[in-house]
């Protein structure tokens, strides 16, 4: 039997959304989401948003990062992260689960 662990959000992340947060007249949570499409086969939708009633919601000092069921699957044991870089700042997803990723990485194939 497989142990399956949800994906894990890093302290950078949580910070970044709690930045963003506090400026917004009302709090969102970051919807991880799994899409078909992209140069690989699937992308990643990253966006603020409501939670949703079939969502895993992580949460940290009152932030909180969705991924919806379908996406599950698709996320399992993958680490949430914020990165700050010479070329942009974004929220980036690390999945062990992909086999191959284009190079902005925001497309994968499982």
């Amino acid at each position: 039997m497989t142990l399956t662990l949800p994906p894990k959000v890093t302290d950078r992340a949580f910070a970044r959304l709690a930045e963003i947060n506090e400026d917004a007249a009302e709090a969102k949570a970051l919807r991880v989401a799994v899409e078909g499409g992209g140069c690989s086969g699937f992308q990643y939708d990253i966006r603020l948003d409501d939670p949703g009633e079939d969502d895993l919601v992580l949460e940290k000092d009152g932030q909180k990062v969705l991924v919806d069921s379908v996406s599950l699957p698709f996320l399992t044991n993958a680490v949430i992260d914020f990165a700050d870089e010479l070329i942009g700042a974004r929220f980036v997803v690390e999945n062990p689960n992909a086999t191959s990723s284009c190079g902005c990485g925001t497309s994968f194939s499982i």
